[in-house]
């Protein structure tokens, strides 16, 4: 008889949220976490002071943290009312309306920290699930239990399930894993504008790539794409020098900025597996894609995962778990949002992240086009904010 029935490993936002949503099918559940996204479950370290990245959760992954009991959790998230997206140096631009879209907001702003902190006391409270220090280094699936080797301070463990879901990003893939570098490297920071933003998003399309500025309470979220000089550039030069290429890059539409924060830069890569699930295996959020964050589709995407997942459980009995049909119907359950998601910002990157004449011209008209067309406004907004079930 296996340890559990389901085994998680990885205790960020996705596999604490597979975590909760999987609370309710009758299962033992064990989470094998990394020791800091512990140590902020167990209370001794809070996880709020450890990664300040901006995370743009859309109107429907609030729907999910709200049926996991996590969204009233989470401290002030920022509401994003509309998206303003534009190209510099070139015409065309579109305004994104959260009211013309009939939603109550296009998207939230928070930070990773914030986030993985909410998921991780909730998956505490709720209880119906051991946590386990530590992180899967290997594994090994059989057609009816699959084993995992589990680090944990220079002591390693074998754990035995029906089923392992792998939500830690890390090196355990299934299949062929497709890569792309795509020579960029992003920067993140907070900025302050003369100007109030007003719950206005900017997505501005740059020759070297896309330039964000996300509503995150009186100040504004910084991610900007740029080459890996340039982002290592950014990240050294005094604050006056940052906040003129910022201004340069972005224009005076919201005034002058200043009082920029500590300044963060890491590479930026696609990152596909052709296979995310197979022999009492499955894979979710940066296990299975991981994204570039134009258009903030990653985390997004693997909160749906998580949630699709543990509805492949509901109504099964445990020897169904981990079995041929359950993971059959994950794949087929994620097949069109996933295809979705990863062919949606990677036509975005290469579409935009250039100074073609042509492609500038084209660029142009579509923007105009699609600022000139609210169906073509309401149905991209829906793709966003639901995936292809919107």
């Amino acid at each position: 008889m296996p340890d559990y029935d389901l085994l998680i490993a990885g205790g960020g936002p996705v596999g604490t949220a597979a975590a909760l949503a999987a609370r309710d099918c009758g299962l033992t559940v064990g989470l094998v976490g990394s020791p800091r996204v512990e140590d902020a479950i167990v209370g001794s370290t809070p996880v709020a002071s450890g990664d300040p990245r901006p995370i743009a959760l859309s109107h429907g992954s609030r729907l999910i943290l709200e049926r996991l009991g996590v969204w009233g959790e989470l401290p002030s998230p920022t509401p994003i009312e509309r998206i303003h997206v534009s190209q510099r140096g070139g015409f065309g631009r579109a305004m994104l309306d959260a009211g013309e879209a009939r939603l109550p907001a296009l998207g939230y702003v928070t930070d990773y920290s914030r986030l993985a902190a909410a998921l991780a006391s909730t998956v505490e409270r709720a209880g119906g699930c051991r946590l386990l220090r530590g992180t899967v280094a290997a594994v090994s699936a059989s057609p009816v239990e699959v084993v995992a080797r589990v680090d944990a301070d220079r002591v390693t463990s074998e754990v035995s399930a029906r089923l392992l879901a792998v939500a830690d990003g890390g090196g355990l893939a299934l299949g062929r894993v497709r890569m792309r570098d795509y020579g960029q490297s992003v920067v993140t920071t907070r900025v302050a504008c003369e100007i109030p933003h007003r719950n206005v998003a900017y997505e501005r399309f740059t020759p070297a790539g896309p330039l964000a500025l996300l509503p995150m309470g009186e100040r504004l979220a910084l991610v900007w794409t740029t080459s890996p000089e340039h982002a290592l550039h950014l990240c050294e030069v005094p604050e006056p020098e940052f906040l003129r290429q910022l201004q340069d890059a972005f224009g005076r539409r919201l005034g002058a900025f200043s009082n920029a924060g500590a300044r963060s830069s890491f590479p930026l890569t696609l990152k596909v597996t052709d296979r995310i699930a197979e022999q009492r295996v499955a894979l979710l959020g940066n296990a299975a894609q991981t994204l570039h964050p134009v258009a903030g589709q990653g985390l997004n995407l693997g909160l749906r995962d998580a949630w699709e997942f543990a509805a492949t459980l509901r109504g099964r009995g445990k020897e169904e778990v981990g079995a041929a049909g359950q993971l059959e119907a994950y794949r087929a359950r994620r097949r069109l949002d996933r295809g979705g998601g990863i062919g949606f910002t990677d036509a975005l990157v290469r579409v935009f992240s250039n100074d073609v004449a042509a492609l500038r011209l084209a660029r142009g008209v579509g923007l105009a086009a699609l600022g000139a067309m609210p169906p073509a406004r309401d149905f991209l907004v829906r793709r966003m904010t639901f995936g292809t079930r919107g």
